[in-house]
This record gives structure tokens, C-alpha cells and sequence, in this order.
């Protein structure tokens, strides 16, 4: 690594595979699976099927886990920016996105 290039993560990312559902906010558009590749209390890294445009605003559903020190872990609801769109080979398409907001979403029973 060059030492002109820092890193600009305010939070480790911590690499993890866990299912995500992506659903456009504020547009049409179905919601859609993908795959998480590393994740953070302030963002996420995930491949996905589709292109979504950098800036593009995201709801996602994803189950966090505990370790992230984001309370007791479980479902969540996140709001998220989309910042970065990248091609990966044979994974789908990678996306990095900040989370904006993260709602414990209540257990079911």
C-alpha cells in the first residue's frame, strides 16, 4: 500500500457472509438478495445481482451479529448510502455502502 492512500473507514470492518434483502428506498424497484462480504457499525460491503448507482439510497434486512457491539445483534432494518459500485469476478456486482441508520427489528414468536 502506497503511503499516499489512508484508510477512510471510521469502524473495522468485520468479514462476514450473512444474507441481506436490498430494496431501493424511495423508488421503484423490487427488493432483491445479496451477500454481505464485510460489515461494520457504520457500513457494509455486499455483492449483489444487480447495479445500484452510487448515491442510491438502500433499505436493507440484515441479521447483524452480536459481535459488532451493536447491542444483543439480531435482525435489523438499515438505511443506507450507497457510495462505491464495483464488478468482482463470479461473486455479482460489489456494493459499499455506509449505514446511515440501524433499527433492531423486534423477534417474532
Amino acid at each position: 500500500m502506497t503511503p499516499n492512500l489512508r484508510e477512510r473507514r471510521s469502524q473495522k470492518r468485520t468479514p462476514i457472509q450473512v444474507p441481506v434483502k436490498v430494496r431501493p428506498k424511495d423508488a421503484e424497484g423490487s427488493e432483491q438478495s445479496a451477500l454481505t462480504r464485510d460489515l461494520s457499525s457504520s457500513g457494509i460491503f455486499l455483492y449483489s445481482e444487480s447495479a445500484i448507482e452510487p448515491g442510491a439510497k438502500l433499505e436493507l434486512v440484515v441479521m447483524l451479529p452480536q459481535e459488532l457491539g451493536l447491542g444483543s445483534g439480531g435482525w435489523t432494518l438499515c438505511q443506507a448510502s450507497v457510495v462505491r459500485v464495483e464488478q468482482s469476478d463470479g461473486k455479482g456486482i460489489g456494493i459499499a455502502a455506509t449505514l446511515d441508520r440501524i433499527d433492531q427489528l423486534p423477534e417474532l414468536t
